[in-house]
């Protein structure tokens, strides 16, 4: 008589199946759980050692030089700057990610294989299917995104940079001339609505801002310069003033031979000059595109004392920005940097140094990451200069030095200096004056001559008025005579970023702390 299977035979059997579906279902998880933390493993244990051996290699010397390099960025930071500005090594990142993703998004799916999806229950195959599938495109996705962003770096430090030779700081200091203009494609080298030179000390990043007005007239050259031949005493040509160099030197490009930028080169043997400064290198910084730059850092935050005009009354969308401190957009910001209307030159060169200050400061690493493809696109097109993409990292070393320090101002107006005739020895004292300050030392004090205007006097035609453009358009009066001084009746123009006036001078023009008087 044939035997009974005993009682729950049957259940027991199906307990075991199911046992070992939960056992290779736990197995196919693993793997992928393995190739996502150690690349490899999984093919050591359960597949071709040779390519588990060679991944698992490769993952760990990357994690050990990403490790060193981030510890030694910590301690050095010219290493990162040097790895962020080297369009070979950029390019070498940018293969590597993405040879990286690939090769992940193989062991992904190798791991999947191992795992015996076959073998697998329905529920639990279409659960490796789809954890498989999340961990293979997160990081594929990781890594290609990551290569993106090497590829915007590397294409914004070749259309932004320069590979002309370095120039060595002048006396232990680099000058940088930082001109501002509307200038659009093709169009580098217009006549400078506004010029700075950017003194910073090679070692601290201690840095002097050194203004000049676009009316001043009748200044020497470098001797020796293109400029000086043509000009031997001093830039007398009627109705132009220092920011009418670079229109005259476009006019008379053939004296410029194999200049790319004569206009430019104009200005710079101008600004030269007038400060007594060799000029390192140059930015042309066009103001339309800046509004993009600071509406892709989220805005910069600043101090409205009293109400700025944006744009002119005949405009359509004028408005005027209000007192208190308030976070500007970049169309905002822009009209409180260059707004002239119910003001003058000189209001307007206190409240451009106001918003370097707040840039310089409010702009962090963790903002700059956060916005990075933004700030590259608009600085692309905000910027042109001849600065080399090999000392990018040293300029960035030295911003970021600078952040944590006060920032020198300087600025050649009025009641100092009388821009329809300056006096430059004098001017040239208070440069060198500026600097010794900045740099601890203790300035010899420069004889005040006659040349010395008093509060007011040199604001030449084209300084003021509702536009810069009809304000250069303005008809001239001799070279020499200046508007009378306001009568006291007269209400003071105010800056409506830091304080002071017409009449007694704009504490941001000069100041031995820019962030204290914005």
């Amino acid at each position: 008589m044939p035997s009974v299977p005993p009682s729950g035979s049957h259940q027991q059997r199906f307990t075991t199946i199911d046992r070992a579906q939960r056992v290779r279902f736990r197995r196919a998880v693993t793997l992928m759980l393995m190739t996502l933390f150690l690349p490899g493993s999984a093919q050591l244990v359960s597949g071709n050692r040779k390519v588990g051996r060679l991944a698992l290699w490769t993952w760990l010397t990357l994690l050990v030089v990403g490790v060193l390099t981030v510890v030694t960025s910590y301690f050095w930071h010219g290493l990162a700057f040097w790895a962020g500005t080297s369009t070979v090594l950029l390019q070498v990142l940018r293969l590597g990610l993405m040879a990286l993703a690939v090769g992940w998004a193989y062991l992904f799916v190798d791991a999947w294989r191992l795992g015996q999806p076959l073998t697998l229950q329905r529920q639990h195959r279409l659960a490796v299917v789809g954890v498989n599938g999340f961990l293979c495109f997160s990081v594929a996705g990781a890594l290609l995104f990551g290569a993106h962003v090497v590829s915007v770096q590397r294409d914004f430090m070749i259309s932004m940079f320069g590979d002309g030779d370095a120039v060595g700081a002048h006396h232990g200091r680099y000058n940088v001339l930082l001109m501002g203009g509307d200038a659009g494609a093709g169009r580098w080298g217009l006549r400078p609505d506004s010029m700075t030179v950017a003194s910073i000390d090679a070692e601290t990043g201690k840095t002097v801002l050194v203004s000049l007005p676009r009316n001043m007239q009748n200044f020497p050259f470098p001797e020796g310069s293109v400029m000086a031949e043509q000009f031997p005493h001093g830039f007398d040509e009627e109705g132009m003033y220092l920011n009418g160099l670079a229109t005259w030197a476009l006019d008379h490009a053939e004296l410029f031979k194999g200049s790319k930028n004569p206009g430019v080169d104009a200005t710079i043997e101008g600004v030269e000059g007038i400060t007594g400064l060799k000029m390192n290198y140059w930015a042309m910084v066009n103001l339309e595109g800046f509004k993009d730059l600071v509406d892709a850092v989220g805005g910069v935050e600043l101090t409205v004392r009293q109400r700025i005009p944006v744009g002119l009354p005949s405009d359509s969308f004028f408005r005027y920005i209000e007192p208190g401190t308030r976070t500007l957009n970049g169309m905002d910001t822009l009209w409180f940097a260059r707004a002239r209307h119910d003001s003058d030159d000189y209001s307007r060169m206190a409240r451009q140094k106001c918003v370097m200050s707040a840039m310089l400061q409010q702009v962090s690493p963790q903002v700059a990451l956060r916005n990075f493809e933004k700030i590259a696109g608009a600085s692309s097109a905000m910027v042109s200069t001849n600065v080399p993409r090999g000392e990018v990292d040293r300029f960035v070393d030295l911003a970021l030095k600078a952040k944590s320090q006060k920032i020198a101002t300087l600025s050649l107006v009025p009641p100092m200096v009388n821009t329809a005739n300056p006096d430059i020895d004098l001017v040239h004292a208070k440069v060198q004056a500026a600097i010794a300050r900045a740099e601890g030392r203790t300035p010899e004090k420069p004889a005040e001559t006659a040349e010395a205007a008093p509060a007011g006097t040199s604001e030449a035609p084209g300084a003021t008025g509702t536009a810069g453009e009809a304000a250069d358009a303005a008809p001239e009066q001799d070279g020499a005579a200046t508007p009378p001084a306001p009568t006291p009746s007269t209400p003071p123009a105010v800056t409506g970023g830091s304080l002071g006036s017409l009449s007694t001078g704009y504490a941001a023009n000069q100041s031995e702390d820019l962030g204290a008087v914005c």
